[in-house]
C-alpha cells in the first residue's frame, strides 16, 4: 500500500509530465524544421528543387519536363543515321590495287603468237587458242608483266580497263587478241570485324558489294543478344555507332561497305538506378535500342502508392556541354559548361495526367539515376510512430501499476 501510495502522488505526476515533454519535444522539433532527423531513403521534393545552391556541387541546374523541353532533348540527342553519316552511293566495280592478285587469259586465232600454233587453212575454219598466264601480284608500282605488252600500270583501274589497255598493246603482234583480266585475290580491299563476335576476321570486299550485315555473317554472328549489342562503324576519320537491332529493322542503316572499313560489334549493358519511393531500389539493365522514363519506372515496381510523392520524380544526369544553353527549362540559370559533363536535374509531375505520355517519350540514357521522394505525410507517419514508441511503454508501466 505504501508503494503503490508513493508511485501514484510522486511518480505519476512524473511519468505524465516526462511523456507530455517528450510529445511537446518532438513535436517543436518537426515544426521548426528539424525533421530532418527523422529517417529518410533521400531528399524531399522542395529539397531537390534547391539542389541549384547545392554547397557540394555547383552549377546543377533543375529542368521541368514538359513539351518543348522534350523537343529541345530530343534535337540535342539526335544521333546520326548510318545512311546519312555514309554515303552508299557508289559504283559495284571493283578496282585493282597493289598488293592483289590477278590472272590474264588472251585468246588468239591462229597463227597465234602465245601458243605458237600455225594457221591450218584445210580445216576450214579459225579456231582460237586460249593462253593462261600465271598468276601475278600486283607490285608495289601499280603495274603486271605481260609478254610483249611489257608492264601494265593496273593501279587504280578496272578489269575491263586492264583488259582494253593489253588488247590495244598487244595489236599488230598477236592475231585478234581477246584479254580476261580475273582477280583471283583481293588483298587490299577488306574489311576488318572485330568484338563480341563469334570470330574476329578480315573479309574481302567483291564488286557485289558488301553490307555491315554481310560482315557480320562473315565473323559467325554476335556471342550476346542482338537487343544489348552496338554496332560500331568505323571509316577513316568518321566513327559512328548503332544498336544492333536498329540495322536489322531497318534496312537504310545496312549500308555498303568500303575497303578498311573496321565493324566493332560491341555488348554495353545499358542500365539506371532507382532510389526513393519506388517499388524496388536497385540497378536495372536495359537494351541498346533505349527505354522511355515510363518503362524504367515500370520495370522498378512504380511508384509506391503509401510513400511516393508525385510530383516528386526526378532524374539525374549528367549532360554534355553541348546542351548547356538548352537545358535550363522552368528552374534554374543556364550557366556556360564547366567540364565535359554537366549535372541536371529533370524533374515529371505524375499528378498531372498529361505528364504520362511526356514520361513515354522521355528516353532514358546509360548510368542515369531515377530518384521518387517521400510525400510529406510520410513524415507525419514516421514522427507519429516514433512518438508512439515513447509514450506507448510508459503507458503500458502506468497501467500495469494502477
Amino acid at each position: 500500500m505504501r508503494f503503490k501510495y508513493v508511485f501514484n502522488f510522486i511518480f505519476m505526476p512524473f511519468l505524465r509530465f516526462f511523456s507530455r515533454s517528450v510529445l511537446l519535444s518532438f513535436f517543436v522539433m518537426q515544426c521548426s524544421g528539424c525533421g530532418s532527423m527523422l529517417p529518410s531513403s533521400g531528399p524531399k521534393t522542395a529539397s531537390v528543387m534547391q539542389a541549384d545552391r547545392s554547397g557540394r556541387l555547383k552549377h546543377i541546374r533543375i529542368v521541368e519536363i514538359d513539351q518543348p523541353q522534350l523537343a529541345r532533348l530530343a534535337q540535342a540527342q539526335q544521333q546520326k543515321l548510318f545512311s546519312e553519316m555514309f554515303h552508299t552511293a557508289g559504283s559495284n566495280v571493283q578496282i585493282v590495287a597493289p598488293g592483289d592478285v590477278i590472272e590474264v587469259s588472251i585468246w588468239e586465232v591462229p597463227p597465234a603468237l602465245f601458243s605458237g600454233i600455225a594457221a591450218d587453212f584445210r580445216s576450214g575454219a579459225a579456231a582460237t587458242h586460249v593462253t593462261t598466264f600465271p598468276e601475278q601480284m600486283v607490285s608495289s608500282d601499280g603495274t603486271i608483266n605481260i609478254p610483249f605488252a611489257g608492264h601494265i600500270p593496273v593501279t587504280g583501274r578496272t578489269s575491263r580497263q586492264i583488259e582494253s589497255e593489253i588488247t590495244s598493246r598487244l595489236r599488230g603482234k598477236a592475231n585478234q587478241p581477246q584479254v580476261l583480266v580475273r582477280t583471283v585475290r583481293n588483298n587490299t580491299a577488306n574489311v576488318t570485324v572485330v568484338g563480341e563476335v563469334a570470330s574476329s576476321t578480315r573479309m574481302p570486299l567483291t564488286a557485289r558489294r558488301e553490307r555491315l550485315l554481310d560482315a557480320l555473317a562473315a565473323a559467325g554472328g554476335v556471342r550476346q543478344p542482338v537487343s544489348k549489342m552496338t554496332l560500331q562503324l568505323t571509316r577513316g576519320s568518321r566513327v559512328q555507332a548503332m544498336p544492333l537491332d536498329r540495322i536489322i529493322r531497318d534496312p537504310l542503316q545496312n549500308v555498303p561497305l568500303q575497303a578498311d572499313d573496321v565493324v566493332t560489334l560491341m555488348y554495353q549493358p545499358l542500365s539506371f538506378t532507382a532510389f526513393g519511393a519506388t517499388g524496388k531500389n536497385e540497378e536495372v539493365n536495359f537494351e541498346a535500342q533505349g527505354i522511355s522514363l515510363a518503362q524504367a519506372l515500370a520495370r522498378v515496381g512504380g511508384l509506391q502508392d503509401n510513400r511516393a510523392d508525385a510530383k516528386g520524380v526526378f532524374v539525374f544526369r549528367f549532360e554534355s556541354p553541348a546542351y548547356a544553353e538548352t537545358s535550363a527549362g522552368s528552374f534554374g540559370t543556364p550557366v556556360s559548361p564547366l567540364s565535359y559533363r554537366d549535372p541536371v536535374i529533370y524533374r515529371l509531375d505524375l499528378r498531372d495526367p498529361g505528364s504520362f505520355f511526356l514520361a513515354q517519350n522521355f528516353m532514358m540514357q546509360n548510368r542515369d539515376i531515377v530518384y521518387v521522394s517521400n510525400a510529406p505525410s510520410t513524415d507525419l507517419q514516421k514522427f507519429l510512430g516514433l512518438v508512439g514508441s515513447v509514450v506507448y511503454p510508459v503507458v503500458n508501466i502506468i497501467n500495469n501499476v494502477q
